[in-house]
């Protein structure tokens, strides 16, 4: 399966490796893809591009920006490109205001999501809320003495769910399905929550989950 993964930054480039270890073909997506040079240097197989050129080499595509540029960016790769696809959408909607106490603040209201508007934008694509309620440095294969955590993913379509859950067991998560698209209104706040420790404390290493009786 060939990976087209929207956004160069930290996360686009940790989603990127964590693809490319686990055998995938993977192409990263800038704006300036010209500054991805020296990591795709240092990754054997990496391929890089614009966001249109990723979004047509992707048999699956990850949304990697920032929440307030998530629309813009998959303007840019194109309609047509992105047909069908499963879209990984590790965005979140946060604000440009610094947090305060700790807390960020979004820029959708508790009865809206990034994700749902991305979904009513583009319709023809199956997204799928995934990665956004952890940091970067644990998403691939993280090891906790308590066992894998959870990640909690919700989309409107079964089938991009399921390839979603099959991505996420290879990256050594427990995933949770939380429902349709209007699940994200609450996984989308995770990231928060997530965050309060590493403004309060710098902790920054942990991760969430899920437990069943």
């Amino acid at each position: 399966m060939k990976i087209g993964i929207l956004g160069s930054g930290i996360v686009g480039k940790t989603l990127g490796e964590g693809f490319l270890k686990h055998g995938y073909a993977v192409m990263v997506g800038s704006r300036s893809p010209e500054k991805l040079s020296d990591w795709a240097s240092q990754h054997a197989g990496a391929k890089t591009g614009t966001f249109a050129e990723t979004a047509q080499y992707g048999d699956l595509l990850v949304l990697a920006v920032q929440g307030g540029v998530a629309a813009e960016a998959l303007r840019m790769a194109g309609g047509d490109a992105l047909k069908d696809k499963t879209i990984l959408d590790a965005t979140n909607p946060i604000d440009e205001a610094p947090p305060e106490d700790g807390v960020l603040r979004f820029f959708t209201g508790p009865n809206e999501s990034l994700m749902e508007q991305l979904q009513t934008e583009f319709p023809s694509s199956n997204f799928v809320k995934a990665f956004n309620s952890v940091g970067a440095v644990r998403m691939i294969n993280p090891q906790f003495e308590d066992g894998k955590p959870t990640m909690f993913i919700c989309g409107n379509n079964p089938d991009a769910k399921q390839k979603a859950a099959e991505i996420l067991d290879t990256f050594g998560w427990e995933v949770a399905d939380m429902g349709t698209a209007q699940a994200a209104r609450a996984i989308e706040p995770l990231c928060i929550l997530w965050c309060i420790p590493g403004f309060l404390n710098n902790q920054w290493n942990h991760a969430f989950k899920l437990l069943l009786k």
